[in-house]
């Protein structure tokens, strides 16, 4: 999992944003290791936000985003009867299918970035009340929204695992590489 952003080969801003998305992706990641699945789904504050559920919404978000991009409906649509539901796991969803389908959704992300002719290129925003009417937003916008919202939750997985078992970001990089974190 990326924890330091190297340099983009010089031209490669495509690689450069996705590289920046993996690292965000890896903070979420790391906060669910070593946990069972009843901590990654405890909530350990006022909010309702679980680790469990915050892997759930960043995937879901991910492939929703992708799939407006491509002008497709996305794998699950969400309104306000049901949006509570993105965010916590449900029935036979585990964290592990969760993270199998997270890697899926974000090999489709590259592949899909990869592909697209230009960054500069648009995509109308759905006709949703939270959207402006009309509005059409590029790839490079796309692609740091989804940096943005990945790494505003990996920042909630951070003070959620910390709250849960008193683990820093630091412990859990040293951890993942199997070294001691003192």
């Amino acid at each position: 999992m990326v924890t330091h952003v190297r340099a983009e080969e010089r031209g490669d801003e495509r690689g450069a944003l996705l590289s920046f998305l993996e690292e965000q992706r890896g903070g979420i990641r790391r906060a669910l290791l070593g946990l069972t699945e009843e901590r990654a789904r405890s909530r350990p504050s006022a909010s309702r936000l679980s680790l469990g559920g915050l892997l759930k919404h960043v995937a879901e978000t991910e492939q929703g985003w992708i799939a407006r991009a491509k002008q497709e409906p996305p794998a699950v649509r969400r309104t306000e009867a049901n949006w509570h539901e993105c965010f916590e796991l449900l029935g036979d969803e585990t964290v592990e299918s969760q993270l199998a389908y997270w890697e899926k959704v974000a090999a489709e992300t590259e592949a899909f970035i990869r592909s697209v002719p230009s960054l500069d290129d648009t995509f109308p925003l759905p006709d949703d009340p939270w959207f402006p009417p009309d509005e059409r937003v590029s790839m490079r916008w796309l692609m740091l929204h989804l940096i943005r919202e990945t790494a505003r939750h990996a920042g909630h997985a951070d003070i959620i695992r910390e709250s849960l078992d008193g683990k820093t970001a630091f412990e859990l990089v040293a951890m993942e590489r199997g070294t001691p974190s003192d």
